[in-house]
């Protein structure tokens, strides 16, 4: 199953408590930042501007990864590539995805007709699983 995607705005602790609800759930998450503003790490950058094939670095519980594209990225490859396993995407950045925004007691997802529809962690949990997308 394809992982879905969510356009988000806010800073990724934001969405802690839905990762949680997510991850207890059995269901993976990841992030992918397509905003203008970010950056690789200076060194990974330097090592992929010399045309290596990937720049990596891991450093304790984490890795980075920096891989030259020609041309513009493909989003479709971008998802099969890194998100495999992951029930949902959080987007941020410009993406044709219905929008999800947090509220005192959940989320408020916007669809492309300006619907939208509040739902707690556990009830976008319950859509996650289910196998067509988006979100209703």
């Amino acid at each position: 199953m394809k992982p879905g995607m969510l356009r988000v705005e806010d800073e990724p602790s934001v969405f802690a408590s839905l990762v949680a609800a997510l991850t207890e759930a059995g269901l993976r998450c990841g992030w992918l930042d397509l905003s203008k503003g970010a950056v690789a790490p200076e060194g990974l950058e330097a090592a992929a501007a010399t045309g290596m094939l990937r720049a990596v670095s891991a450093v304790g519980d984490r890795t980075v990864v920096v891989k030259p594209v020609r041309g513009n990225f493909v989003l479709r490859d971008l998802l099969r590539e890194h998100f495999r396993g992951c029930r949902l995407v959080l987007v941020r950045g410009e993406v044709d995805a219905p929008v999800l925004r947090a509220t005192d007691g959940g989320w408020r997802v916007a669809g492309p007709g300006g619907d939208e529809e509040a739902l707690t962690s556990e009830e976008l949990v319950t859509h996650l699983r289910r196998p067509t997308w988006p979100l209703p």
